[in-house]
Order: structure tokens, then sequence, then C-alpha cells
């Protein structure tokens, strides 16, 4: 049986994912400083912003769950009984970012959020292993 995660689960989830992101920023800022020599251009914004992407991307396309997700038991499922894809994948951090600009409310969504609902996925709880 499949359960819907709480809004509290996706946000202890959200604030796991931000540490671990955020520490892999910083070691792509520190790889590319010999570069950029601290200078913030487009250029490093697109690397960073592309950081970001991959990590949550490659996370839910390749078994649904990022780091933080597994540590709370979530799974990300497509709504087409199929594997996410990297499209999928894609619409759901686009909408994701538009969901936080517009002050957290597409993850406030009663039924399902905003960037579930643009990606054709939903969060569930998975079910505890047996120790077996």
């Amino acid at each position: 049986m499949e359960v819907s995660a709480s809004l509290v689960r996706r946000l202890s989830a959200i604030v796991y994912d931000s540490l671990l992101l955020f520490s892999i920023l910083f070691l792509a800022g520190c790889l590319a400083y010999p570069i950029t020599q601290g200078n913030i251009s487009v250029g490093y914004q697109i690397y960073l912003f592309s950081i970001c992407f991959f990590y949550f991307a490659w996370s839910w396309v390749h078994g649904g769950q990022t780091l933080g997700m597994k540590a709370w038991r979530l799974q990300l499922q497509s709504t087409r009984s199929t594997q996410i894809t990297w499209r999928q994948a894609w619409l759901r951090f686009i909408m994701s970012i538009i969901s936080w600009l517009m002050c957290g409310i597409g993850f406030l969504w009663p039924k399902r959020t905003w960037h579930g609902w643009l990606s054709d996925t939903h969060m569930i709880v998975r079910a505890k292993k047996s120790r077996h």
C-alpha cells in the first residue's frame, strides 16, 4: 500500500538534501576557484545550477531517491507506472524552483505539489525493510 508523504517528512528530506548539496557546491566552488578567481560569471552560475540539477535528477532517474529521501524513507514515483525519465526530472526540478520562488506555496498544495503535478510524479513513504 502506498502512502503519500506528509509535508513534515518532505520538508525534513529537503533540509537534509540542502545540507548535502551545500557541501557539494562548496567543493565545486573550490575546484572552480583557480579558473574563476572569485568572479561570478554567467558560466559559473550555469556550472553551479547544473550541479544542483544533476544531484537531484540523477538520484530520481536512478532509483527515485536522493540521500535525504532515503534517510526519511521517501521515494519519488512516476504516475505513469514507469521509471522517472530525465524529462520528468527536469520538469520537477524547474517547477520546484518556481514553487520556492513563490514562497513555497507549490509545496503546500493539498493533494499533489505543483512540481509533482507538472512532472507526473508523486512522493510516497516506503515501508521499512525487514531485518531477516
